[in-house]
């Protein structure tokens, strides 16, 4: 694997995670160009000595570097707002997961078809020693192209609920409800992991979802049954 892919992100599975991807692009965009101007204004003070009464105290100039950052902080809002929407967007679920965070491994609840439940641990490493940390005996198997609401609760201490690939995190807090809205938009298994310190084993609490089209999955929901 090419070393870039190891420090930028997972490729994306669902619209929230390309939403989120290219607003960090767009930002960086922002953020280099900034970063570039106020280095090259830093260089070229020191270098030519510019202390022009003018230049350092003109209320033109006052009046630039106050009004330049209001502007590009309004550029940012927008399409910030944009992918807080798209995160919390109130659709009616066609699918709801339930998962509880215990110390330390998942449970799962699938609410729309009953006594579909079960609990996920992490597989040891000398038996799947390819996905270190991440394989698990039980998966969570979700359809694709279908609007998935997942919502997490933890039944100790505070643990969080997070897929990458799907642009999804949520803290799953004892005595709280949170909940995630998304939808997969290809099949493939993507990893995820508990992102909240819950504990000495907190890094033993992986999170395996298998996304299939929803024939496959209704035949999964048939046999589990």
């Amino acid at each position: 694997m090419a070393t870039w892919a190891l420090l930028s992100f997972q490729d994306s599975a669902s619209p929230s995670s390309e939403q989120l991807i290219f607003f960090y692009d767009f930002t960086m965009v922002i953020l280099t160009f900034v970063t570039a101007l106020v280095s090259l204004g830093m260089i070229y003070l020191v270098t030519k000595k510019l202390t022009h009464k003018f230049l350092l105290q003109d209320q033109k100039i006052e009046l630039f570097w106050t009004l330049a950052p209001v502007f590009i902080l309004l550029v940012i809002a927008f399409p910030s707002l944009q992918a807080l929407y798209m995160l919390d967007d109130p659709f009616s679920p066609t699918i709801t997961l339930k998962a509880i965070g215990h110390q330390w491994y998942w449970s799962y609840e699938y609410s729309d078809f009953p006594n579909l439940e079960f609990d996920s641990y992490m597989i040891a490493t000398h038996e799947n020693p390819l996905h270190r940390l991440l394989e698990t005996d039980n998966s969570v198997v979700l359809p694709t192209d279908t609007k998935i609401r997942v919502i997490t609760t933890g039944a100790d201490v505070i643990h969080s609920w997070t897929v990458p690939s799907l642009g999804v995190k949520a803290d799953a807090v004892p005595g709280r409800l949170n909940q995630m809205i998304f939808m997969i938009n290809r099949p493939g298994i993507f990893y995820g992991q508990c992102s909240e310190i819950c504990g000495s084993n907190h890094s033993f609490m992986p999170i395996k979802v298998e996304a299939t089209p929803i024939s496959n999955f209704l035949y999964w929901v048939s046999n589990t049954n």
